[in-house]
């Protein structure tokens, strides 16, 4: 069973399926004529007036809507996944990353306005949105067994890459740099995500908004400072990360060596994995967001994909890069450390293990949300409430066993959700021209 996931795990994430993505981003771009690119600066002006709610229907704030979706993507992702790529790929890596962010800007856009254009009122009177809302109501009937296959890979692939993954993870760092044992961190992790996550989307939104930004800010401070102490490297380092995206890395130190095919795949399949740009997951958290205009919504949640991928990412890797410790054979989150290590002795590893701890925390809290539209979405609201008892339940086993079995299964799942959302993103596509249109005629900033 190993062999035949592993086998489907790189069919599922190969580059048919990256050039898929890719190319969807860049086609919605195109269409957009550049908007997402060209209107950031708008974006962001809405977000901070989307501080408190707003008069259309929905539960949480705007602000509180995109926090919970960078509560979910923010994660192991931006430090461990960065790390992985760089290794893998070379510095060229980030580069790749850097488009797949720039493409991936639009089809967040695209993703968010289609979940809220076509969200509906659940039997508990909240707004409920999402790729499997807009093929059922966008692509008629007919096509309702696809939405239906894409809330059943999401509600199973969220209990292993958005719950005991997380926790896993945060287990492993905790123990690594403060001695905390396995089970300990899974019991408080289990007592404090039930707090949460028991409240409903208003709890998780409150928290999120209350968490994310304190949490992107304080490890952003930390990376610029190891960006600081390192200042004499940065040109070089960024002369290596364009260079070698087009010219295969050469081996030296720890580092094997790179094609530049491996650059493109490892910067790409890690950009996705951490803004989640094509798999669908956004709209659903920004579906519950209180609006009268989808443009808007959209506008707002695209920025998730350029703080994610386009700040944070980018900080990671120049950290790494600029350390000079990218080819001395650490990989994964112990790469990252060491980065962090070399402008902060004696901190550095600790800051970066308390950094995972958090995103991973949050990731727990945005994808339970993830996870209960899609099961409400097969079985209705009665399915609501076991799902949450389960979801707290599964946290501390994240913590107690091992999950390279579980692992490879919820990322084989996550990477099919991209299907069925990349077709409606395709076939909807003049809905979002249409839209986007008609705001912006209407004389929107």
């Amino acid at each position: 069973m190993d062999h035949f996931l592993e086998n489907l795990n790189g069919l599922v994430w190969g580059p048919p399926m990256l050039v898929a993505i890719l190319g969807t981003g860049l086609f919605l771009m195109l269409r957009l004529a550049g908007m997402p690119l060209l209107r950031i600066g708008s974006g962001f002006r809405l977000l901070w007036q989307g501080r408190r709610r707003d008069s259309g229907a929905g539960e949480i704030s705007p602000f509180q809507a995109l926090m919970t979706c960078l509560a979910a993507t923010v994660g192991t992702g931006n430090i461990a996944g960065v790390a992985t790529a760089i290794v893998m790929g070379g510095p060229g890596a980030l580069f790749w990353m850097w488009c797949t962010a720039l493409v991936g800007m639009a089809t967040k856009y695209c993703e968010v306005v289609l979940a809220v254009h076509y969200r509906e009122t659940d039997g508990r009177g909240e707004q409920a949105g999402g790729p499997m809302y807009v093929i059922k109501n966008g692509l008629g009937p007919k096509w309702a067994w696809l939405g239906g296959l894409f809330a059943l890979l999401g509600g199973l692939a969220g209990f292993g890459i958005g719950n005991m993954v997380q926790v896993n993870s945060m287990a492993h760092a905790l123990a690594g740099s403060l001695g905390i044992p396995f089970w300990l961190t899974g019991l408080v992790c289990m007592l404090l995500v039930g707090l949460v996550v028991l409240g409903g989307i208003r709890r998780i939104g409150a928290v999120a908004a209350a968490l994310v930004p304190l949490m992107c800010l304080v490890y952003m401070a930390v990376a610029v400072l190891v960006l600081v102490v390192n200042a004499q490297a940065i040109p070089a380092a960024l002369e290596l990360v364009f260079t070698e995206a087009f010219t295969p890395a050469a081996a030296g130190g720890g580092f094997a060596g790179a094609t530049v095919l491996m650059a493109i795949r490892y910067g790409v399949a890690r950009g996705i994995f951490s803004n989640e740009a094509g798999l669908g997951t956004a709209g659903i958290a920004q579906a519950a967001g209180t609006t009268d205009s989808a443009v808007t919504s959209g506008l707002i949640g695209m920025l998730g994909t350029f703080i994610d991928t386009l700040v944070i990412c980018s900080l990671t890797g120049l950290a790494i890069i600029c350390s000079g410790v990218w080819n001395s054979g650490a990989t994964g989150a112990a790469l990252s450390a060491s980065a962090f290590e070399t402008a902060l002795p004696g901190a550095g590893s600790i800051l970066l293990s308390l950094a995972l701890v958090v995103f991973a925390f949050t990731t727990v809290l945005g994808w339970s949300y993830y996870g209960e539209k899609c099961w409400e979405f097969l079985g209705g609201s009665r399915l609501v409430w076991p799902f949450r008892v389960l979801w707290v339940l599964a946290v501390p086993l994240g913590a107690l066993v091992q999950l390279d079995f579980a692992w490879l299964l919820a990322d084989t799942l996550n990477g099919l959700m991209a299907l069925p959302n990349l077709l409606s993103l395709l076939l909807l596509s003049p809905v979002v021209v249409r839209l986007t249109r008609q705001y912006f005629a209407a004389q929107h900033p």
